[in-house]
């Protein structure tokens, strides 16, 4: 099923009428399955929605598209990622799924929105939502200072290794009251640079802030790639463990 991910009336020819679309996936289970909203990676420069491999898995999946640079400048991306987040929030029950139990992952690009829309207050704050509607964040090799593209989009003209944490960085909204995190990357000898180590401090930050259910999982033998092999072993264990902790 496709559906768009605003209501907003647009020509056909609008970028964000064609890019702002999402699949839905659903199982063949029990009404009050959980979902699993996801981004695609690709910097924000590329990239295209599709389903992570986790079909037929008790959850459902939300395969999200958003405005990519240079059609589209920041932070409509994060706005894309938002709406798309609210849609399944208020719709998903509609087709049997749980509200309360929606996540929200995503692979580096994508695992950077999941992350911002996840901790970041303000971008789900127009559609009448809070970060702790979602039951959980799954960042997969997600970039958790200011992501590179954004960095260049604010005029930043130096290397995409500087690391820089400011309103754009997950990072910055480290707190206790967020939803249960689970951030998932590769090996740190073979990954992407940086990324390995800003998602340790992530993950020691929130427990030194009395964040009471993060998980750190570094893939010893997968890179940037192929750390979705182990992300989708992890992933399904995660929704599973978090749900059963929601019950009563």
């Amino acid at each position: 099923m496709h559906y768009r991910s605003s209501d907003a009336e647009l020509p056909r020819e609008d970028y964000r009428y064609t890019q702002c679309q999402l699949d839905l996936y659903l199982p063949d289970a029990e009404p009050g399955f959980p979902t699993l909203i996801y981004f695609h990676g690709g910097g924000l420069v590329g990239g295209k929605r599709h389903f992570p491999d986790l079909k037929n898995k008790g959850i459902a999946l939300v395969a999200v598209g958003y405005r990519l640079s240079p059609k589209a400048d920041c932070p409509a991306f994060l706005e894309d990622a938002a709406a798309a987040t609210a849609w399944t929030l208020d719709h998903i029950e509609g087709f049997g799924g749980d509200p309360a139990k929606v996540f929200i992952s995503g692979h580096s690009a994508g695992g950077y929105l999941s992350a911002m829309v996840g901790m970041d207050p303000r971008w789900l704050a127009p559609f009448g939502h809070v970060p702790n509607d979602l039951a959980g964040l799954i960042p997969v090799s997600g970039q958790v200072s200011t992501h590179f593209t954004v960095k260049k989009l604010r005029g930043d003209t130096q290397s995409q290794y500087r690391v820089v944490v400011d309103e754009y960085a997950p990072l910055t909204y480290a707190s206790a009251d967020l939803p249960p995190i689970c951030l998932i990357v590769g090996d740190r000898e073979i990954e992407y640079k940086n990324r390995v180590e800003e998602n340790d401090l992530l993950a020691t930050s929130l427990r030194n802030l009395g964040h009471e259910q993060v998980e750190f999982h570094e893939m010893g033998g997968l890179n940037h790639g192929t750390v979705l092999k182990g992300a989708y072993i992890i992933i399904p264990d995660f929704i599973k463990r978090t749900v059963e902790r929601q019950s009563p």
